[in-house]
């Protein structure tokens, strides 16, 4: 007769235990996955579109995801500050403040880029403490809480251990105020030794470095709802984030230079200072 054995189950170590999340993580893949629902439904193109006042585009979508994502999170953390691309700021004063872009690359989303992804950060008395980044139609989801790794898909993150330019390969995004200032010529620099340069852009150059299949990202011109919570995902994958001039991430950041700390330290030397 065959009698049943209590046997206990070990995780494989590259497996993500969800019974170590914290309510705050467990709460934010909720939103994310609600967001990603949303958006995958009008991804086909069956919206409005119509234009904010610094000209950029807004989506149904948009609005809708962020509606959706405010709910589970207020409804769960009810005293906890918001910050949406979307709705704006609320309670910003409070002890934890949620940084939410509900579709980061709406002009890609309008033009049917798979690129577009949700953003959405826990900060705590001004320092970012989790993230989750859903690249909804690649279907990569990130994320990262303090002190307790960055992972994709349930799998742990790790940066690259590539130290040297030559053999580096790059990512840039969004350049115009660098390509205005007299720093173009230091990032030709760059450019002329990388190995590679590539433009992945949006969500999806942070997720390969934070991956270690490349080794660094620089971008001029951001807001901290593009990068909250990729910041804190390279950085639990061992990777260094700041801006162009070696600052923390905060709520008035503009640019972004993350990399290995070797490549970080080497590339800062020549881009700090020329724009904010």
């Amino acid at each position: 007769m065959f009698r049943a054995r209590n046997v206990a189950i070990v995780l494989p170590v590259n497996q993500f235990d969800e019974n170590t999340a914290s309510e705050f993580l467990k709460v934010a893949l909720e939103a994310a996955s609600r967001a990603a629902n949303i958006s995958r439904s009008y991804y086909a193109g069956n919206f409005t579109v119509t234009t904010k006042e610094d000209m950029t585009p807004v989506t149904q979508a948009d609005v809708e995801c962020e509606q959706a994502i405010r709910a589970i999170i207020l409804g769960a953390f009810p005293e906890h500050g918001f910050y949406g691309e979307e709705t704006g700021r609320t309670q910003d004063d409070a002890e934890y403040l949620w940084l939410v872009d509900p579709i980061d690359g709406t002009k890609g989303f309008v033009r049917q880029y798979p690129f577009f992804s949700t953003q959405i950060a826990l900060m705590h008395q001004g320092e970012i403490i989790l993230g989750v980044s859903s690249g909804t139609m690649m279907d990569e989801l990130a994320w990262a809480e303090k002190g307790r790794g960055a992972w994709l898909n349930g799998k742990p993150l790790g940066i690259s251990n590539i130290d040297d330019p030559d053999r580096a390969a790059v990512s840039v995004g969004n350049l115009k105020s660098l390509a205005g200032s007299d720093g173009w010529a230091s990032l030709g620099g760059i450019v002329e030794r990388a190995d590679r340069i590539r433009g992945y852009g949006d969500f999806y150059h942070y997720h390969l470095l934070a991956a270690g299949k490349i080794e660094a990202v620089i971008e001029s011109d951001v807001n901290i709802l593009d990068i909250a919570a990729l910041s804190i995902i390279v950085t639990e994958a061992g990777g260094v984030f700041t801006t162009l001039n070696g600052e923390k991430p905060t709520l008035a950041i503009r640019s972004v230079l993350a990399a290995n700390p070797s490549l970080h330290a080497q590339y800062l030397d020549s881009l700090r200072g020329y724009v904010d």
